[in-house]
């Protein structure tokens, strides 16, 4: 699931986080989700249904709906409600399990709460039944498990159940020519594993749907930001389309910009979707989905001396990586791109893993990659030629805010990797010129 607040540590739970959510226009009840005003016995049901499905978070304090001129986020009383749903959890489930309850309080001083029921599929005893019977989640709603879904669920091991929020990606390589030398500057890698639906695990993908994916692509942030990494060192560039290795099950979408310098192809990026093959497939089979930048722009300056200054070996100014790295997270996050990911692997978009990694591979030392600007070599720091840069999971990349503050995460990391001092003061120094003035 995509939700920040459920891999949120309770510290970072606040009221005001869960208010952002509730006023979000684009969150609706789904698999992995639910609002609640209050206890009912309707409550425990869901709960027993997200534990034999793929887990997920209830949220009890919140309408629903949102009716005209009424506050949402209305609040329950905690100790009363959590009570409630412990007993119900006691009393109806086989095997007994409670799942993790942690109370928001408001800051008003009402006393009042939203109770944030976390249910972890990994934890729960699958199958859980009441009354003989295991429920399960539909999309926004729940049903009942039919005879071949419940003993799949009695069947399974558990390295088969959902996958926690934190998914890796491969470390990607620097492709070298036939002398082998590195023919890029650097490669940067993130993505994310998608669960299979049903349907997902056995057919081919569908023209259709790549075409659709494509063009989410192109109609994305994406474009953009590799034309700001790219310093005006090309007009022109193709955009993502099906070219190399393509197959029933893989799709590879490629983006070029375009030059007539000995460097044809200054940026590229690979966008690649792969569902697992049909034959020995296991109900826990994952598609990959993997982002791929290649930059070639320092091989592009030395060959045709139009970028950054001449006579002077070029360097990546750090505001374009930035804007880079906001590019990507920004896609992968957009309803769009997202909904096109859902549709191929058969799954409710809500479904859809946020990225939780970037990896970075340099053909040099990263402190000989970028503009100095304010950074200062540490003395007797070490090398680095790139690294892997873990997420925030309580981030919510969706948020603009929370998006910044990830990427700015990151770009710390990097210097401080690389031996540099000053990438802090020099992305607030960034972001400031581009606040937008009151």
């Amino acid at each position: 699931m995509n939700n920040s607040l459920f891999a949120a540590s309770a510290a970072d739970l606040t009221i005001e986080r869960i208010r952002a959510l509730a006023a979000r226009p684009d969150q609706v009840e789904s698999l992995t989700l639910e609002f609640k005003r209050e206890y009912s016995k309707s409550l425990v049901t869901t709960i027993a249904a997200m534990a034999n499905t793929y887990g997920g978070m209830i949220l009890v304090g919140i309408s629903d709906k949102a009716e005209p001129g009424t506050e949402r986020v209305a609040g329950v009383d905690a100790q009363e409600t959590i009570d409630k749903i412990a007993s119900g959890c006691r009393e109806k489930f086989d095997p007994p399990w409670e799942p993790t309850f942690i109370p928001v309080p408001f800051a008003d001083g009402t006393g009042r709460s939203v109770v944030v029921v976390r249910v972890d599929a990994n934890v729960a005893p699958r199958p859980l039944l009441i009354e003989l019977k295991a429920p399960i989640r539909l999309s926004g709603q729940n049903s009942t498990a039919d005879r071949d879904r419940l003993l799949q669920l009695a069947r399974e091991e558990p390295a088969a159940r959902v996958l926690p929020m934190g998914q890796n990606v491969m470390s990607p390589n620097l492709e070298r020519d036939q002398e082998g030398k590195c023919t890029a500057d650097f490669i940067l890698r993130t993505g994310f594993n998608v669960l299979m639906g049903e349907a997902g695990a056995w057919r081919p993908m569908s023209e259709r749907t790549v075409a659709a994916l494509a063009r989410a692509l192109n109609n994305s942030a994406f474009p953009a930001a590799l034309h700001t990494l790219g310093h005006q060192s090309f007009s022109s560039s193709t955009s993502f389309q099906q070219h190399g290795y393509n197959r029933s099950r893989t799709a590879r979408l490629v983006y070029r910009a375009l030059s007539d310098s000995p460097v044809p192809h200054p940026v590229e990026a690979v966008v690649t979707v792969v569902l697992p093959e049909v034959y020995g497939t296991s109900t826990a089979a994952l598609a990959t989905v993997t982002i791929d930048v290649i930059s070639r722009i320092r091989r592009y300056a030395d060959a045709f001396d139009k970028v950054g200054v001449p006579g002077e070996e070029y360097r990546y100014p750090v505001p374009n990586l930035l804007d880079l790295l906001e590019g990507i997270l920004k896609t992968t996050v957009d309803p769009k791109v997202v909904a096109e990911i859902a549709r191929i692997t058969d799954i409710d978009p809500a479904l859809v893993a946020q990225p939780r990694e970037l990896h970075l591979v340099a053909d040099r030392q990263v402190k000989e990659l970028l503009r100095t600007e304010i950074l200062q070599e540490i003395p007797e720091a070490g090398a680095s030629a790139g690294g892997v840069f873990r997420a925030n999971p309580a981030l919510d990349l969706h948020d603009i805010a929370d998006r910044q503050e990830q990427v700015d995460d990151w770009l710390r990391q990097l210097g401080l990797d690389a031996g540099l001092t000053g990438m802090e003061a020099l992305v607030e120094s960034y972001r400031a010129s581009t606040r937008p003035r009151r």
